[in-house]
């Protein structure tokens, strides 16, 4: 049986609540089939107050043995790098102490969310609270725990990047570790686990046939693809919302709304605003991954010209006006 901790410190608790959609099966039933033991869960346990308090004291004096360390929020450093912006109830001692000394305890450190990631919409603008991620500060390596950080069973932070995370990306991970398949070679650049970060939110996309003819939704609530005008970044996003849906079939494009690459560090400042595409001399300036600048504009001019009438008409449309024709057959 395995022990899994979960605390949160800054965030909005978002992570947690996308977790409890897990389906098939949902959370409670896979921790239990997985041989997972909840320590605590600041949503999901009784414990409060001393409870609390005593199950991570025992475990700092290694009575109780840490398998799994999920921190979901941001790390906060201020003010003035003493921590003190959030202190852990009934303990006088700053969030950051306890999970530096809890984080040299763990068998396996998660970071569940872009703000225990990389800092996230935490650290977004002046970031008063001097927010960090667990191991990285936006893109670069360090963060609270340092580069060097390993844990006692000698892993990297495995980054489980979103805002908020897709349930099956923290479950996947959760079974990975349980059977003992884990290693560091499983996770990216950034350190996300590749079982989703190996692919981009435009895989499986419902708008792919709008994006091939560049025929693009002009303003919110249109069926065209959102990459030219609308600040859809899933050309460049790093994971499978559209393979493995939402809540039984959901994605942020499925649905209407541009991907704003919250997967990646720093999506939270991305110098406009999420539903505009910044644009040079017309062109997008964020280009779908391994797009050379000459190719794509040559394939966009080709593609536009070739758009069947029916893309055109439905791109700017909030439903399906053109049904794609039937041939008719010979007589």
């Amino acid at each position: 049986m395995l022990n899994l901790l979960w605390l949160q410190s800054g965030g909005c608790g978002g992570c947690s609540m996308s977790l409890l959609n897990a389906e098939s099966p949902n959370l409670l039933a896979l921790l239990k089939s997985a041989g997972i033991n909840l320590l605590w869960h600041p949503s999901l346990s009784e414990e409060t107050g001393t409870e609390v308090v005593s199950i991570l004291e025992s475990i700092l004096a290694d009575e109780t043995t840490l398998d799994l360390l999920c921190i979901e929020g941001a790390m906060l450093q201020g003010p003035h790098g003493t921590g003190k912006f959030h202190i852990l109830g009934g303990t006088g001692i700053p969030m950051i102490h306890w999970v530096e000394k809890l984080a040299a305890k763990a068998a396996h450190t998660i970071a569940v969310g872009s703000c225990a990631a990389y800092g996230g919409m935490t650290a977004a603008g002046a970031n008063t609270p001097d927010a960090t991620g667990l191991q990285y500060d936006g893109e670069i390596a360090g963060g609270l725990l340092g580069d060097n950080y390993r844990s006692v069973s000698g892993h990297k932070v495995v980054n489980i990047a979103g805002c908020p995370v897709h349930p099956g990306w923290v479950t996947d991970m959760l079974v990975s570790i349980a059977l003992d398949e884990h290693d560091d070679t499983q996770l990216d650049t950034f350190g996300r686990p590749r079982m989703y970060a190996d692919h981009l939110v435009h895989h499986g996309c419902s708008r792919n046939e709008f994006y091939e003819y560049k025929a693009s939704a002009t303003s919110a609530g249109e069926r065209g693809c959102m990459m030219e005008h609308m600040g859809c970044l899933g050309t460049q996003a790093h994971a499978d919302c559209n393979t493995r849906p939402w809540n039984g079939g959901g994605s942020c494009t499925s649905g209407g709304y541009a991907c704003i690459n919250c997967t990646a560090p720093e999506f939270e400042e991305p110098g406009h605003p999420f539903t505009e595409t910044p644009k040079v001399a017309g062109i997008p300036v964020g280009l779908p991954t391994d797009m050379p600048k000459a190719w794509f504009v040559a394939l966009a001019s080709l593609s536009k010209a070739a758009t069947p009438e029916r893309l055109k008409q439905n791109a700017t449309s909030e439903q399906l006006i053109y049904p794609p024709t039937t041939h008719k057959r010979k007589p």
